[in-house]
């Protein structure tokens, strides 16, 4: 039972769940009114997330879900153009899955980075 409090009165579902809930309806012998009564929503509301689904715009990725990426620390910087071997340099590396690769020193601004980011995801 969910017990809706507050000036909002719809329900947020995460993508897995509305994946859980096609799944179950996508079962042999399943039928979507009884679905949709058991999860209490309606036949329409299971149906969009249907088409959705087919659309490739419901993935387990929701865009508005953080994602976690592999990250590696690491001691050794190697020397960037001009600095000497020496030269210790602290420095963030950002690699994005699409190969852009973003480096900014330790120092960095965290607004700032945080813009450049989000112009990158666009």
């Amino acid at each position: 039972m969910e017990i809706i409090t507050g000036v909002e009165r719809r329900r947020r579902w995460r993508a897995e769940e509305k994946l859980r809930v096609l799944a179950e309806a996508a079962q042999p012998g399943a039928r979507t009114s009884e679905v949709a009564r058991r999860h209490d929503i309606s036949g329409g509301l299971l149906w969009y997330w249907r088409r959705q689904l087919r659309q490739g715009r419901l993935s387990v990725t929701d865009p508005r879900e953080p994602v976690f990426l592999p990250l590696q620390v690491s001691d050794a910087v190697p020397p960037g153009p001009g600095a000497s071997a020496g030269a210790t340099d602290p420095r963030i590396e950002i690699a994005l899955p699409d190969g852009t690769l973003v480096r900014v020193g330790a120092d960095v601004d965290a607004a700032a980075l945080r813009r450049v980011l989000s112009v990158l995801r666009r």
